[in-house]
């Protein structure tokens, strides 16, 4: 409207159109019509005061002319402006209505009944967040270039971790391969470290390493993530589910990576890419003038430094948690390696926490088992503490405690024994262990009797001595060779002497060539 006040004040002080159409105010015919409608108003006495903008605008502002035409998109409009509110493009909706509904208008039309849509809806107001200095930094990731994995022996996503310290808009960049809870819970340990200090809180999205239910008002933080909160004395923040705005400064730091040090680098590999993103934020990002500050953000972080918190005198032993079983086999399965626990938690739900070095077992909040953590996939780790009673017997009698009790029985009975573990073709331990049992029914002297009389007869078996022992033929005197009457048992087995079976076996020759 200032154009027009301009024009009525010169033409109150008599200029003429031409003079005013020079000054490049308005045109001649323009001007021509202004006086006209400035003399039907009286606003061209001198006498009487200028006109207000907004009676000016009421009086020159013409009636829009209705639309002559009907919009072929008007039989759609309610699906237009349905397709408008869930975010749909003007292509794709000009493709649905041409292939589903016959429409047969051109894009241009779609186009111009989006704008009037979009016209139409009021805009929303925003307010811009400011913090104190310490107050807060905020967190998030960002999709980084692809590189080759030694572990996985592929090229795969890195991803970039930004921490952005609100009031400097000092980072912390690193790139990683995942966004697991044990790679969260590190970056932010090397974040706190590479600034020295610790915010008061941390304002994050929703990832599921940090948040394992997202809502606005009650949100569940994953178990490990409150402990390093606790460690490291910062709030956690989460923003309200799909609301990045109230994050936007970490938005921007992380939208400046991309487009100022990703696209103008080649990287060899994982650590030649974090070498060059730390080197960028020192010798780059950190001097310039920020948009927002105009400040450099190493110099307004000399400010904030001194007023955040100190890093704890011993850095927390950070872990992760995880819900695990406790197999019929007496262990947990957990980064495919097994964890053994007491056998009286078999098949119940435990919470396992897993450090670079240990991995603790608990129920509930009471720790039931405490291992050092396998290095490689396929390891165990058990303790015969965690056994039932028969599983411990059964590893703890090998063959080496047979060895030492059959010696404590007697040479006879360490003879049999050695005997039976010695055979190269059957294995006889469990053998060894039922005769070494017999000592507590008949006692070591009568098993050493039977081991003896066992060995006399060349049968060193668990059954000779189960027959001797149940006979109570060990109390007998040994057999006399040459003896026949000396028998015992139903087939007189151990009465016949060695000639004797020695004859038996030449006649039972003789008569077989005949």
């Amino acid at each position: 409207m200032f154009q027009y006040r301009q024009v009525l004040v010169r033409l109150r002080q008599g200029d003429s159109d031409r003079d005013i159409a020079r000054s490049a105010l308005m045109g001649r015919p323009k001007v021509a019509r202004f006086r006209l409608l400035a003399e039907a108003q009286g606003w061209l006495v001198v006498a009487t005061a200028l006109p207000e903008d907004a009676a000016i605008a009421a009086v020159i502002a013409a009636p829009r002319r209705a639309r002559s035409t009907i919009s072929t998109v008007e039989p759609f409009r309610s699906l237009v402006e349905r397709w408008a509110d869930q975010g749909v493009g003007g292509v794709a909706i000009h493709a649905a209505l041409w292939r589903e509904h016959g429409y047969r208008g051109s894009y241009s039309s779609v186009r111009r009944m989006l704008a009037e849509i979009h016209a139409s809806v009021p805009p929303t107001a925003t307010v811009r967040l400011y913090f104190a200095p310490a107050d807060a930094a905020q967190v998030d990731f960002g999709a980084g270039p692809f590189l080759f994995d030694p572990a996985h022996q592929a090229l795969r996503r890195t991803w970039a971790f930004v921490m952005t310290l609100c009031f400097s808009r000092h980072q912390y960049v690193e790139f990683v391969f995942d966004q697991s809870v044990a790679t969260w819970l590190g970056l932010h340990r090397r974040a706190f470290e590479w600034f020295g200090k610790v915010p008061m809180r941390l304002i994050i999205d929703n990832p599921k390493c940090a948040i394992t239910r997202a809502c606005s008002r009650d949100p569940l933080v994953q178990r490990a993530y409150a402990e390093c909160a606790e460690g490291y004395r910062f709030k956690i923040d989460p923003c309200p589910p799909a609301d990045p705005a109230k994050k936007g400064i970490v938005e921007s730091g992380v939208k400046y990576l991309k487009g100022n040090f990703l696209p103008i680098r080649a990287f060899r590999d994982l650590a030649d890419l974090n070498t060059q993103a730390r080197r960028w934020v020192m010798e780059e990002a950190g001097v310039r003038i920020h948009g927002t500050t105009r400040e450099q953000p190493l110099d307004r972080f000399t400010l904030e430094k001194p007023l955040m918190q100190e890093l704890p005198a011993t850095a927390p032993d950070l872990g992760t948690w995880h819900r695990v079983i406790l197999h019929r086999d007496c262990h947990v399965k957990f980064d495919y390696s097994l964890y053994s626990a007491p056998f009286g938690l078999v098949t119940q739900s435990l919470w396992l926490r897993a450090t670079d070095l240990t991995v603790s077992i608990f129920q509930d909040y009471r720790q039931v088992a405490s291992h050092l953590r396998c290095r490689k996939p396929g390891g165990r780790r058990s303790s015969p503490d965690h056994m039932p009673p028969e599983a411990r017997a059964f590893f703890a009698h090998d063959r080496e405690w047979c060895l030492a009790q059959a010696a404590g029985v007697g040479t006879g009975c360490t003879a049999l024994i050695e005997h039976l573990l010695s055979d190269r073709i059957v294995e006889r331990l469990r053998g060894a262990q039922s005769i070494l049992r017999l000592g507590s029914t008949y006692g070591t002297a009568r098993l050493e009797a039977a081991c003896q009389r066992a060995l006399s007869h060349a049968s060193p078996f668990y059954r000779t001595v189960k027959t001797i022992l149940s006979g109570g033929f060990d109390l007998q005197p040994p057999a006399i060779r040459g003896d026949k009457d000396f028998v015992y048992g139903r087939d007189a087995r151990f009465g016949r002497d060695a000639q004797t079976l020695f004859t038996t076996d030449l006649d039972a020759d003789e008569a077989t060539r005949h």
